[in-house]
């Protein structure tokens, strides 16, 4: 289960301003799993942040329990939910083994040109540097591409992917031959292409011009979390749904943010191509990209110059694959200990 208590049977459900995340799960998910607790060997968890200590799904232990509550910092929105969430299962099911998928496992891939900030090392050797996110369902869709080349008859070693998580949070992933190369996301979900209230790329010289006009760090942070992109550009929402029918009622608004979003993207979707030197396919995930047709059919449109490339859409699905990675690793002893 990930930090909202999402399984392979019920999708996770929000947790209210006045509700803790444990009243939420032992009203809602104790009883949704109860019918089925006989049948349940294992128990996933989604973890945010595994900074470069896991790379791979593990096995719960006291001393990873403890090493996670050390990664809280990189992570502190999202980190905290998912130790409760572990500490919930464990109450629930003492006798079953815990594992941990990281969000930023699939990226540990990435070269040291691609992960590396252009900062002092003293900086690079206190761990700043581009982790990105999504890793779970970018891998989800890696291997499900992967699969229908081979149900074609073609050989996936040496495909050339972009992964597109397009919805609240949005992020590219370059996988060849199955391995991530480039991402756009980095230290912080923050960086890469503008989403629902998170601004994407912002040149660090506008934040230091606020720092001088007298804004406080947490300002900034809700500035730059929840106050910007789809929702910051139009002034009206971070919905895309809401965006898109609001311009073609000519709000100019949203008439902006929809040609921001998709400047950026088209931006971010050629550098992935560049890092890749083509693209054989382009995948669509996530809310928007499952969903929003026209933008399918405006990137097919604006990328014509990639030449001969498919577009597909792969539905998200975290869950499943946090399940698929567990029994594969759970299976194999010598990865039961640490990622």
């Amino acid at each position: 289960m990930d930090s909202t208590g999402a399984t392979p049977w019920h999708r996770s459900r929000s947790v209210a301003a006045d509700e803790s995340l444990e009243t939420v799960l032992n009203s809602w998910l104790a009883p949704a799993l109860e019918p089925h607790r006989q049948q349940v060997s294992l128990i996933g968890h989604r973890v945010v942040h595994g900074g470069e200590r896991f790379t791979a799904p593990t096995r719960i232990t006291p001393e990873v329990e403890a090493t996670l509550a050390e990664l809280i910092p990189l992570a502190p929105l999202h980190n905290p939910p998912a130790l409760k969430g572990l500490a919930w299962a464990r109450h629930w099911a003492p006798e079953l083994p815990q594992w941990a998928c990281f969000d930023t496992a699939f990226h540990s891939s990435l070269p040291a040109a691609a992960h590396t900030y252009a900062i002092p090392s003293e900086f690079r050797n206190k761990g700043f540097r581009r982790f990105s996110f999504h890793g779970i369902n970018h891998q989800h869709v890696s291997e499900t591409v992967a699969a229908q080349c081979r149900k074609q008859g073609k050989n996936p070693s040496q495909l050339r992917l972009i992964s597109a998580h397009l919805g609240a949070g949005a992020s590219l992933a370059a996988v060849k031959g199955g391995r991530c190369i480039d991402t756009t996301m980095g230290f912080t979900p923050l960086e890469g292409l503008v989403m629902a209230t998170r601004s994407g790329n912002v040149d660090p010289g506008l934040l230091l011009e606020l720092m001088r006009e007298g804004y406080s760090e947490d300002q900034i942070a809700t500035i730059l979390q929840k106050e910007s992109g789809l929702k910051g550009l139009s002034g009206l929402s971070g919905d895309m749904r809401t965006i898109r029918e609001a311009a073609a009622n000519g709000h100019n608004g949203a008439i902006r943010a929809l040609d921001v979003f998709r400047h950026r993207l088209l931006q971010l979707l050629g550098a992935m191509a560049a890092s890749l030197g083509g693209v054989d396919v382009l995948a669509l995930t996530g809310g928007i990209g499952e969903h929003d047709k026209q933008l399918k059919l405006e990137l097919e449109k604006a990328l014509s110059w990639w030449g001969d490339f498919l577009t597909v859409v792969i539905p998200e699905d975290e869950e499943g694959m946090i399940a698929r990675l567990c029994q594969r690793h759970s299976e194999t002893p010598a990865s039961a200990a640490v990622g």
